[in-house]
């Protein structure tokens, strides 16, 4: 008989089960609880007795191992899936990064990989220095020649001033004299200008500056080239608010699209603005053509601005000092039949 099996036979039937009625019942003995089997035969009464409670306490511990063998299985297979995860995803966030990080020179990771991820490393790295050369040279270039033309530009400004000095009481010359000397000091703040460009952003210094006395100052140097004109040059000012960038950039940015509004509208008005932190100058001028305000409105994707795309140097200037500030310019046709130029400066430039 099997060890959790008992068989008894008259007189051997212990004398808690005597009593018990042929049949299949289920009671407590010995302190556990069992199935009992009573039947009758020619040799007498018999009791079979069948300690199920140890077939249930091994099923039962079976099933518990089997659970916590499934449970550690599937955990095994997470760690084990997150470390080989994390070997192949690892290098990826390093590398992306690496490229992300646009406060810090690019210096990227798994440069001497030689599996794929290597070759996209590499082949970053390369384009990046391509590109720093690129710049560079472009800075070196626009500094040099910008360099070179401040010599004559001086020599020029001096004679202009000789002139307009010397022809005081010749109307005939002195005209042309001032227009000389007025040309040779824009040329000159161009020139400075972009000498200031040509160097990256976060090697000058960008000090708060107020917007509302840059307004002022340009419209007091426009006034002349509305004088006679049947045009009012007037100001809004809703608010001021403080950029932290050069003055001399926010002057020629703002005094650009001043002067080129007072040049060309011949009668009307000129209209400077702020609002919140935009500076808006709308004109009744004869506006942008088509083609020059859809160049200077394209979008951040499109094709780079080159030169100044028929819209004069002035505005390419006030195009390249918004990208250098990191402000956006808008330009649009007004319904006076002239044309707006918004100037948006970011908040962060506080």
């Amino acid at each position: 008989m099997p060890s959790d099996v008992s068989f008894y036979r008259g007189s051997a039937i212990p004398a808690a089960l005597r009593d018990l009625t042929p049949g299949v019942f289920k009671r407590d003995f010995e302190g556990q609880q069992v199935h009992l089997l009573v039947g009758v035969d020619d040799q007498g009464t018999y009791i079979v007795v069948d300690r199920a409670s140890e077939y249930k306490r091994i099923e039962h511990t079976m099933y518990a191992m089997i659970v916590a063998g499934f449970f550690g299985f599937v955990t095994l297979s997470l760690l084990l899936g997150r470390f080989i995860a994390h070997g192949f995803v690892e290098p990826i966030r390093r590398l992306a990064a690496a490229v992300m990080d646009k406060g810090a020179r690019l210096e990227l990771p798994l440069l001497s990989s030689e599996d794929e991820l290597g070759v996209l490393a590499r082949a970053f790295a390369a384009h990046t220095a391509e590109l720093e050369r690129f710049l560079a040279r472009e800075r070196f270039f626009t500094g040099d020649v910008s360099h070179e033309l401040r010599t004559p530009l001086t020599i020029i400004t001096g004679a202009a001033e000789l002139l307009v000095d010397q022809t005081a009481d010749q109307p005939e010359l002195h005209a042309p004299a001032v227009r000389i000397l007025r040309a040779a000091k824009e040329a000159t703040e161009c020139v400075g200008m972009l000498l200031l460009l040509a160097r990256a952003p976060d090697r000058i210094n960008r000090p708060q500056t107020f917007i509302d006395h840059v307004i002022r100052e340009e419209i007091a140097r426009c006034a002349l080239l509305v004088a006679g004109k049947p045009v009012e040059l007037r100001y809004e000012p809703d608010n001021d608010f403080a950029v932290a960038a050069r003055k001399e950039l926010l002057t020629a940015a703002i005094g650009n699209l001043i002067r080129n509004a007072c040049q060309y509208t011949e009668r009307g008005s000129v209209t400077v603005s702020v609002r919140g932190r935009a500076v808006i100058v709308e004109d009744t001028g004869p506006g942008l053509p088509d083609a020059v305000r859809t160049r200077l409105q394209r979008p951040p994707s499109g094709e780079p601005l080159v030169g100044s795309a028929g819209s004069g140097l002035g505005l390419a200037l006030v195009v390249r000092i918004c990208e250098y500030l990191g402000a956006s310019l808008t330009v649009e046709n007004n319904r006076k039949k002239g044309s707006n130029f918004r100037i948006d400066f970011l908040s962060t430039l506080t």
